[in-house]
């Protein structure tokens, strides 16, 4: 039997423990920027329509096109070129806040520069899912290799009970009151009130509340029956 030194056997239940909520959770923040999420979103019955005009295909061509800006390496003169149909513009409402006036732009100053920091809270994100996933599977590896079963099942189940703990309470919350949900993760992750937006802003026209709302609800929805399906396997295959 090979002998695990004490110090490690702690680093790795400690590694997993803490990390697969952040892991389970980030790995459903990944799925919702697929093309997939808004097609599907954009589909369910009483999704709300645009009232300034938006159809569902010019949303789904919007929504696939700003998700692809989040991904790639290109920097706001991605978004910055984009403009409305020959003939139309922004609703007038919006457009004082075009500092050059071309109210033929998708995106008005505001939304580009909230654009910018959701792309940077995305990298953050994505490659804190990365890290945490590569040293989560090196933590279980290393203790399925020292035959510390009883100790990864311990850790897996300690992991999912956690997941499970927080996301209850997170979803709980945002179902009793989204609205205070919704502003305190915009305060967490962004400064000051750049991410206000008029209701006639293509970002809240595309991606109105009713879309934030199901997006919060599958993270953690689907982040919960992950944990579940983890403590099983762990449970049944690790005794």
């Amino acid at each position: 039997m090979r002998l695990m030194p004490a110090w490690l056997l702690f680093i790795c239940r400690l590694v997993l423990i803490v990390l697969i909520p952040v892991v389970l959770t980030l790995t459903n923040v990944r799925l919702l920027l697929t093309h997939a999420f808004p097609a599907i979103e954009y589909s369910l019955p009483n999704f709300p329509p645009d009232p300034y005009g938006f159809t569902k295909a010019d949303r789904l061509h919007w929504s696939k096109l700003s998700i692809d800006y989040l991904l790639n390496n290109q920097g706001i003169e991605f978004l910055r070129g984009w403009r409305f149909p020959e003939g139309v513009t922004a609703p007038p409402e919006s457009c004082p806040y075009y500092s050059d006036g071309d109210c033929n732009r998708f995106y008005n100053d505001r939304e580009l520069r909230h654009m910018q920091d959701v792309k940077a809270v995305t990298r953050w994100a994505l490659r804190a899912w990365a890290v945490g996933g590569i040293v989560c599977l090196l933590a279980a590896a290393a203790l399925y290799y020292f035959e510390e079963r009883t100790a990864l099942r311990g850790a897996l189940l300690a992991g999912s009970g956690l997941t499970l703990a927080i996301l209850f309470a997170i979803v709980a919350y945002l179902l009793i009151n989204f609205n205070t949900f919704f502003t305190q993760f915009h305060q967490v992750f962004f400064e000051g009130e750049t991410w206000i937006f008029l209701w006639s802003d293509s970002l809240i026209r595309l991606f109105p509340i009713r879309f934030w709302q199901d997006a919060f609800t599958f993270v953690g929805g689907a982040a919960i029956l992950e944990a579940l399906a983890l403590a099983a396997l762990a449970w049944y295959r690790l005794k």
